[in-house]
């Protein structure tokens, strides 16, 4: 079962977020809080939305999206952040639901594109994300800038910057 995330699945939600960085091989890297991740889901500007995969044990997965925007297409579009279904439920379906159901907002509302990232060393995950008939966008190299590269870039703003 897919169903859209209360605030009462924060804390199972920072707990998946936390085992999908230890399989992404960056445990030290999730920071996020509880309040920190109610805030961004459920206050009162959401910066991101979730959906929670359930079986009869409970919850087993989550997909944490948010919309983007397309110049180009001049729609918005949804770009999945994280998508992880614990081990003992992989296999059954849970991965596949909730790109499904994603799949399906961005139809019913007339987002024309879905996007996300998968590490390249990831060959179970490229697998499964090729078989749905996603394509690699091979010809593009993603960017980020963090810790004293943004604050050293973000100094060079003029001072009435946005």
């Amino acid at each position: 079962m897919i169903r859209e995330a209360t605030p009462d699945d924060v804390p199972v939600i920072l707990a998946m977020i936390g085992e999908l960085a230890a399989y992404e091989r960056a445990a030290e890297s999730a920071e996020a809080t509880e309040p920190q991740l109610k805030e961004a889901l459920f206050g009162p500007q959401p910066a991101a939305f979730a959906l929670i995969a359930e079986d009869a044990s409970g919850p087993v997965g989550f997909a944490l999206w948010f919309r983007n925007f397309s110049t180009w297409t001049g729609t918005h579009g949804v770009y999945l952040e994280d998508l992880y279904v614990r081990p003992e439920a992989r296999g059954g379906g849970h991965g596949k639901a909730l790109l499904a159901a994603l799949a399906q907002l961005c139809v019913r509302r007339g987002y024309q594109r879905f996007e996300w990232s998968v590490l390249d060393w990831n060959e179970p995950s490229i697998g499964f994300y090729r078989s749905i008939g996603a394509q690699p966008m091979d010809e593009w190299t993603v960017f980020r800038l963090t810790g004293e590269a943004l604050h050293t870039l973000a100094d060079t703003a003029p001072a009435n910057g946005a």
